[in-house]
């Protein structure tokens, strides 16, 4: 629960992203001055909106990722890093910082599960400890950091959330409230298995009361959502030409798909170019439609809101 000054934050991202989805909320409505609220408690914390293209958290998220020097915890619902951000969570991990990752094991949208486990290796292989929940459902999107630094919102740690989606997560900074994240993330993994390297680096899950603990650091071992797997298998078969990633057995099922996909592109441009070319024009025509019907809408919006 959220209280005092940072409320008028919070009714400020609500008002703004319902301004561009029609009219503005009425301003008698609103509570424009934090003096209107009173303070209520000692906890600094601060509001983050995240609209479309702005990038704001992942900004944030990198940057604590850099700067993290003891630990970093994350629970994630639908995770699928950039390549960055997952460099950024690597090198940490090999600088010695405990990085740990908390995933769902069975989920709402199997194929980002999925692709999600095409990425452990490189994570695992840099020291990052991944555990799966094994409950019948995660979604919540928290992360910890250095036992003072906590986040809790509605962003996932994929390009969908970090880009595309209209996000509102809470940054806060405090060493208590952080400690409760800490010890809650702890009882969360007991009903959780990690997942680590075994023999010939394979992937496979071991329950965690069976494992010993490991130093930190220790290399041992909707539209939206279907626009994040299909950045993630491009980000693998781009590695796989360029080799500036290291792949294994765990890539061979999307790296399947896309030769297939590609010798079927080439069987049909070689014997029915028209039907290439058609269906590229097709795309074409589409993305372009639903792009001028975004701008006639957003301008319809701005112009109604200027004439009241």
């Amino acid at each position: 629960m959220i209280e005092g000054p940072a409320v008028i934050e919070l009714e400020q991202a609500f008002a703004s992203i319902w301004a561009g989805l029609g009219p503005a909320v009425p301003t008698g409505d609103l509570a424009l001055e934090s003096s209107a609220i009173p303070p209520a408690g000692n906890v600094a914390l601060r509001v983050v909106p995240a609209l479309p293209w702005k990038a704001g958290l992942y900004r944030i998220d990198l940057l604590i990722a850099a700067m993290a020097r003891r630990s970093i915890w994350l629970t994630d619902a639908y995770f699928l890093g950039t390549p960055g951000y997952v460099e950024a969570l690597s090198e940490a991990a090999q600088d010695g910082v405990d990085v740990r990752l908390l995933l769902p094991k069975t989920s709402d949208v199997p194929v980002v599960s999925s692709l999600s486990r095409m990425g452990y290796r490189a994570l695992l292989e840099a020291g990052v400890r991944i555990f799966e929940w094994k409950g019948s459902m995660l979604h919540a999107k928290t992360a910890v950091a250095d036992g003072r630094w906590a986040r809790v919102g509605s962003t996932n740690l994929n390009v969908a959330s970090w880009i595309g989606n209209c996000e509102l997560d809470v940054i806060v900074e405090d060493e208590t409230f952080a400690h409760q994240m800490e010890e809650t993330y702890l009882e969360d993994l007991h009903n959780s298995t990690e997942i680590v390297l075994g023999g010939k680096h394979k992937i496979h899950p071991t329950e965690r009361r069976n494992r010993k603990s490991r130093k930190k650091g220790e290399a041992r071992g909707s539209a939206g959502r279907a626009a994040t797997g299909i950045l993630a298998l491009g980000s693998t078969v781009g590695a796989a030409f360029t080799s500036q990633q290291m792949l294994g057995t765990a890539e061979i099922p999307p790296l399947t798909v896309a030769a297939l996909i590609l010798l079927a592109f080439a069987g049909i441009a070689a014997y029915w170019p028209h039907a290439i070319s058609v269906t590229a024009s097709i795309l074409c025509t589409w993305m372009a439609l639903t792009l001028l019907l975004r701008v006639l809408r957003l301008w319809w919006s701005h112009r109604r809101i200027r004439d009241e």
